[in-house]
């Protein structure tokens, strides 16, 4: 139900696009566009593309609106005035696409709002790749008064220390990396901690 609810959301646009456009080559191009984006936006619903989902949902409601508007202008040089019935679709138009970016804004902002409570911990996938020979052994999540963090328990398969083991992951030192670009203003910060007995890597927020 959500990849058909995510879908819908993508080509919205797209489809209104459709009841807009007058001429070919301008509906063509503009229809294209909104359906490239589209298809970016699906790949990032479904994890083929590494970008932070609502920040891209944001973005692309935010962007949609202004390809075809562009769309329209061109139209409306080069093409016939349009009939009767194109305005009421027109403003139509407007109201959804309006109503989408609106409600798109307002989950944003309560995402937003969620995340400063820092009550969650990175997901797995913030956890840095190993190289071959270190394997996880157990992943779990831990909140002290910092926020939360996800940590994952390595060793090595080939014998290796627990100094060679940090020197393969290259975590000498903790790194930061930002985590999205609008709505989500943390940064993931990720290391590792000798604790005597074996190594753990940990993900967790910086602010």
């Amino acid at each position: 139900m959500l990849i058909f609810l995510g879908i819908l959301f993508a080509v919205a646009p797209a489809v209104v696009w459709m009841t807009l456009a007058r001429t070919r080559p301008i509906g063509l191009a503009i229809g294209g566009t909104l359906l490239a984006g589209a298809g970016l936006l699906i790949g990032v619903q479904r994890g083929w593309i590494e970008a932070p989902r609502p920040d891209a949902h944001l973005l692309f409601t935010a962007l949609a609106p202004l390809v075809i508007a562009c769309g329209v202008g061109l139209e409306g040089r080069h093409g016939n005035p349009p009939p009767p019935r194109w305005t009421f679709r027109r403003n139509g138009a407007i109201g959804f696409l309006g109503t989408q970016f609106a409600l798109t804004l307002a989950v944003g902002l309560v995402y937003a709002l969620l995340l400063s409570e820092g009550s969650d911990a990175p997901p797995s996938k913030a956890l840095p790749s190993l190289p071959p020979g270190i394997s996880v052994t157990d992943e779990g999540i831990g909140c002290g008064s910092g926020g939360c963090y996800r940590e994952a328990t390595v060793i090595s398969e080939d014998g290796l220390s627990r100094t060679e083991i940090i020197r393969e992951l290259g975590l000498q030192q903790e790194s930061c990396r930002p985590s999205g670009w609008l709505l989500d203003w943390r940064d993931v910060c990720v290391g590792v901690e000798d604790h005597g007995k074996n190594v753990t890597v940990y993900a967790t927020w910086g602010y």
